[in-house]
């Protein structure tokens, strides 16, 4: 009884930090022909949004990942379908939010 027990915390507990993408306290970067690309946790796991609303939707999960270019971005595509002045602010003007020099 107590490994049922010990399996099914063990389960939800995992199950809960894989519902953010990622973990408020750290970021994820790369390298772009614009700069540094910074998504932080804090911006996005921090305010609730979790893996599933843009994994595999927007994004896929295995790598290489999207080829994005600010195009399709300001298009509405890839970050660009939340980041579209009504969900979250526009791409365009606000490249420093993003990119880093």
């Amino acid at each position: 009884m107590k490994k049922v027990a010990l399996a099914a915390v063990l389960a939800v507990a995992c199950a809960a930090a894989q519902a953010y993408a990622v973990p408020a306290s750290k970021s994820v970067e790369w390298n772009t022909s614009m700069g540094k690309v910074v998504f932080k946790g804090k911006d996005h796991a921090g305010e609730g949004i979790k893996c599933s609303e843009c994994h595999p939707k927007i994004f896929p999960m295995k790598h290489p990942g999207a080829a994005m270019k600010m195009a399709d971005i300001n298009a509405g595509k890839y970050c660009g379908e939340c980041h579209n002045g009504k969900r979250a602010f526009k791409p365009a003007g606000n490249c420093a939010k993003c990119h880093k020099k």
